[in-house]
């Protein structure tokens, strides 16, 4: 992953994204993607690994969870979502059941539910 994100600039792009849905607005793209990119970082420092490719398209990825190494091409666990998504089932603002089943999750790949390692704490 690229340069590391401050917890405080995190926080404050997290919370401007969440006050611009509260208002039924669409967020700033810079705040978006920070929020995004902070949410997959915190997710690599919890679940650490190289066996799931998390996707958010076009914010950023991150491979996480322990597991067999994937080095080229296509990983054979990938989770992909928007960022919208992304941000409501990393908060714990939406489960990861409900909005997989909604098919707004896109995972394959035997390791590819997040469900035990999300949310996380922002």
């Amino acid at each position: 992953m690229a340069k590391k994100i401050d917890i405080i600039d995190g926080r404050t792009a997290l919370d401007a994204v969440r006050a611009a849905q509260a208002a039924d607005e669409k967020p700033a793209r810079t705040d978006l993607a920070t929020a995004v990119r902070y949410l997959l970082q915190l997710l690599d420092e919890k679940a650490p690994g190289n066996s799931v490719e998390v996707r958010v398209p076009p914010f950023g990825a991150v491979q996480v969870i322990q597991g067999p190494r994937h080095t080229r091409g296509t990983p054979p666990n990938v989770v992909e979502m928007d960022a919208a998504t992304w941000i409501a089932v990393a908060t714990g603002r939406e489960a990861w059941a409900d909005v997989a089943t909604a098919g707004r999750i896109h995972a394959s790949g035997t390791r590819a539910d997040l469900s035990d390692v999300l949310p996380l704490r922002p």
